[in-house]
């Protein structure tokens, strides 16, 4: 008789018992819903071999998803898994969602300010520019990967914008960031990161000459209240404020943290939202109904973006919580110093809160649809949740407004998942 998947242990990893979580990796790449949904059914919270080899406790049901990242005993910090010390420290320095109170308040702080309702709605006019600017290069051709043309550079284009990053340089930091999130090459992302960690130094050092040259009227006031113009122009962007803060506000985050910040800052602010919008047009493409809905009724826009978000998140998982004491999740005992993976895909999936959440309906109820977890919940809400909405919102009306008749192109090759930590396409061909 197979053992209770709740009383499996550390040993277990070691004995060969666990199941794998992508015993299939390439169809797991493909559609990893199934998969969850499989593990669920046996268990909500339950000990996984990860594809690297690692145990984990996967946590699949959206009650027990929603409670771990409220529970203060599931730490952000690796220092509290039982084995961190093999597994490695920081990828590239120190932020946010590598710390825990009160360092995470402390960091949240400095940058919360850039992301108010107020400053993201102002931001719209340069969005809505972008975004025309791409269309304009690429509607003349008639198709496209939508990937590359479009979902990608335009949320590149605004975060480098609103860090500082110059223009010549984006297309590297593009590609070092592609790499560092794939999960086929650890050693191409590792030379990536080596390269990303060099460059972000260079640009801080760069922002730090900057911000001593310039004048004092631009220097003066709270970390909140600077930063906030765009594009980055005359030491207005966020690094050069972050970096300020680095050097006159005493303890407001050290070397590592800037370094940690501004990596978190520009991979979060792109990869994500460039995958909500690959991810929406597909969707919607391959939904035609759905499709012929929205453009019946752009009021369904909201609906659309959100309805993307539940189905196809923009990462499958949260980053790692580990346990900093000995605690219950589920009806599951959880031993101190284990890793947790939570899944928010598998959570926005739960038939226990969605009905028939495998059909895709931009339609759902607002509320229900807004109870997904694909931006997390609680503390590490994430702060760039405003501006990825208003990215996607603004670039899938405007290719929909230019490019009326707009379809999959199966002739240039069929769209892909990209295997990845997080959850996006590689390529999708259309034309119109």
């Amino acid at each position: 008789m197979p053992k209770d998947p709740r009383a499996l242990t550390s040993d277990d990893a070691e004995t060969g018992l666990l199941p794998e979580l992508t015993p299939d990796p390439a169809q797991f790449t493909a559609d990893p819903h199934t998969r969850y949904a499989q593990l669920r059914a046996e268990h909500p919270v339950r000990r996984v071999r990860l594809p690297h080899g690692a145990a984990a406790w996967l946590v699949t049901g959206g009650d027990e998803v929603r409670t771990a990242l409220t529970d203060s005993r599931l730490r952000n910090d690796i220092r509290h898994s039982g084995t961190w010390q093999a597994d490695g420290g920081f990828a590239i320095g120190r932020n946010m969602l590598q710390v825990d109170p009160p360092d995470h308040t402390r960091l949240r702080r400095l940058v919360a300010g850039t992301f108010t309702h107020r400053r993201i709605q102002a931001m719209r006019p340069r969005v809505q520019r972008i975004a025309d600017d791409l269309l304009d290069r690429v509607v003349p051709l008639g198709s496209a990967d939508l990937v590359e043309a479009f979902s990608f550079p335009l949320p590149v284009t605004v975060i480098c914008e609103l860090l500082g990053v110059p223009e010549a340089d984006r297309e590297a930091f593009r590609a070092w960031s592609a790499h560092m999130v794939a999960a086929t090459d650890p050693q191409a992302a590792t030379a990536a990161g080596q390269k990303m960690t060099e460059y972000l130094a260079g640009l801080i050092d760069d922002r730090r000459h900057t911000s001593a040259s310039a004048p004092d009227g631009n220097r003066n006031g709270p970390l909140s209240a600077r930063g906030a113009h765009s594009p980055g122009e005359g030491g207005h962007d966020v690094l050069t404020a972050l970096v300020r803060a680095r050097d006159e506000e005493h303890g407001a985050l050290s070397a590592d943290e800037l370094l940690g910040m501004a990596f978190l800052l520009l991979v979060a602010g792109h990869e994500t939202t460039a995958n909500l919008i690959s991810s929406a047009v597909f969707l919607l493409l391959r939904h035609p109904d759905q499709l012929a809905a929205l453009r019946a009724d752009p009021a369904l826009m909201t609906g659309a973006v959100e309805e993307t978000l539940r189905y196809e998140p923009p990462a499958l998982a949260v980053a790692y919580r580990y346990a900093a004491e000995r605690l219950t999740l589920g009806g599951v005992d959880i031993p101190q110093g284990d890793p947790l993976v939570l899944s928010v895909a598998a959570a926005n999936r739960d038939p226990a809160h969605f009905t028939d959440p495998d059909r895709f309906d931009i339609r759902r109820d607002p509320a229900t649809t807004a109870a997904h977890l694909s931006f997390g919940h609680g503390i590490h809400h994430c702060l760039g949740a405003p501006l990825a909405r208003l990215e996607a919102a603004i670039a899938l009306h405007t290719l929909l407004r230019r490019c009326p008749d707009l379809r999959l192109d199966t002739e240039a090759g069929h769209p892909a998942w990209r295997p990845s930590l997080l959850r996006g396409l590689d390529r999708l061909p259309v034309r119109w």
